[in-house]
């Protein structure tokens, strides 16, 4: 028999077993996607090589994941609303376990984007699914270090992936890489059988097949309009990141925008100008963070010269800082409050970016120092992102709404390499770039979540909701009366 998580406990400590066993397997699963996720920057340079691939081109790679992640987030959000949170997860690992190991076997440029829009849909399907598993596992009062220490476990990953690319690129080739990524399955067969349904949705949406995210997508009479609406979506998604819709672009960029509102307005229903604005939000996030994530290990060795061992260090020091960033923005965020620990955290993190790409080749060590504490506070703050999006919505419809808000908003991470890699053609400095990207995005991002942006749009248009956000405005309201 389900019951709601506690409200007492008040550390991890004081958690039950099965709520820790719970973050643990959600924790290790979403290490992995990392893992699989980051393999691609790590390895441009060689398969520009292989392919015969110019930077601007290759960095479309990068890309490809992104360009499907909109569709795992809405098919597997949907899922995860209708049959639970664990089968979603499931499903979700399997899938960029087996987009991973195809990458290894890819022959040319678009035989590995396909394979890497695989990768990304398996792992828009893991952001949403861990997150709300874990969240909904965990008392309310400790939510901000649910997601804080689970998106930790993304840059442990890349820090793995770090290391494996300085053992094996060398010693083999990138292919290999690929290869081992679909050793995750292991982990979804053990996750099928061992653990528990999040208590939350068992409580409110178990057995309600009339409320949830599928019966208003996959109804009968919406079933085949939204698939030709799905089909003509990822075909102008592909021509727009690929550089091959030439002329079109514009149109196919309008079209793009009007099917995720179609997709919005099903969705979620009055709260879809909240979901809007959440995309927006995200989409400036991923400008000024992937750009750094994504073409990094490029700009160390194409700017700075330094060779694969450095390169694996400081991404390592890197992605320290982000886990570790990840666990303290969860902490602080349950004392601040999420929104003002998120906001103080961007605004800190500015202190470190433009030193960390005006530093010369040849300061490793303080390299070391400046990459981590510059992702500790810009990345590592984005642990609060879940907690800060799913309160927006209400638990029947908040594995879909997480997931497919913040992946239509995560192709900003598409177009994030693209325009690094342009400004850095146009100003001749990829360093420069990252850094000009980082710092502008960084402010409004900043700028959007202190306002309260999402929230104060439903509330303007007098849309009522039960969903966390709302609710506790209306709380304190009341109370200030």
């Amino acid at each position: 028999m389900a019951s709601s998580p506690p409200e007492t406990p008040g550390s991890f400590r004081q958690l039950s077993g099965a709520q820790r066993k719970a973050f643990f397997a959600a924790w290790l699963g979403y290490l992995l996607d990392g893992f699989d996720f980051i393999l691609i920057t790590l390895i441009l340079t060689e398969i520009a090589d292989d392919f015969d691939l110019n930077l601007t081109t290759a960095a479309t790679l990068v890309s490809a994941a992104f360009v499907s992640r909109w569709l795992g987030g809405l098919v597997l959000g949907a899922v995860a609303d209708r049959y639970g949170r664990k089968p979603a997860m499931i499903i979700a690992i399997i899938a960029f376990s087996v987009g991973s190991g195809l990458c290894g076997f890819a022959w040319d440029y678009w035989s590995l984007f396909i394979f890497r829009a695989v990768v990304g849909l398996g792992m828009a399907g893991e952001y949403g699914s861990s997150a709300t598993y874990v969240m909904e596992s965990w008392p309310k009062s400790m939510r901000n270090r649910a997601t804080g220490f689970l998106l930790s476990a993304y840059p442990v990953g890349t820090v793995l992936a770090a290391l494996a690319y300085e053992l094996i690129v060398p010693a083999t080739n990138w292919r290999w890489l690929f290869y081992i990524g679909i050793v995750p399955i292991a982990l979804a067969l053990y996750l099928r059988r061992a653990l528990p349904e999040a208590a939350e949705w068992k409580e409110e949406v178990e057995g309600r097949k009339d409320v949830t995210t599928s019966s208003m997508l996959f109804s009968a009479r919406r079933r085949l309009p939204n698939t030709a609406l799905a089909i003509l979506l990822s075909a102008a998604l592909v021509f727009i990141f690929t550089n091959s819709g030439g002329g079109a672009t514009p149109w196919l960029i309008a079209l793009s925008v009007l099917c995720f509102v179609a997709f919005a307005v099903q969705l979620a229903g009055r709260l879809w100008p909240v979901m809007i604005a959440i995309m927006v939000t995200v989409f400036c996030a991923f400008l000024y963070s992937w750009p750094i994530q994504s073409l990094l290990p490029t700009y160390l060795k194409s700017d700075l010269g330094y060779d694969a061992g450095q390169v694996s260090t400081a991404l390592t020091w890197a992605g320290l800082g982000y886990a570790a960033g990840s666990c303290l923005a969860g902490v602080i965020g349950d004392k601040l409050g999420t929104r003002r620990t998120y906001v103080l955290g961007l605004f800190v993190s500015l202190a470190f970016v433009f030193p960390a790409f005006l530093l010369p080749a040849g300061n490793v060590v303080l390299l070391w120092v400046l990459l981590f504490a510059m992702q500790a506070t810009s990345q590592g703050i984005s642990g609060l992102l879940p907690k800060y999006i799913g309160d927006h919505f209400p638990t029947r419809l908040r594995a879909a709404g997480l997931g497919f808000s913040y992946n239509v908003g995560a192709l900003g991470g598409a177009v994030a390499p693209l325009a690094g890699a342009a400004i850095a053609d146009d100003i001749g400095s990829l360093g420069t770039a990252l850094m000009v990207l980082a710092g502008s995005l960084t402010v409004v991002v900043a700028l959007i979540i202190g306002f309260d942006l999402p929230a104060r749009i439903g509330r303007a248009l007098n849309i009522d909701s039960d969903a966390p956000a709302f609710v506790q405005k209306e709380r304190k309201t009341t109370s200030g009366r």
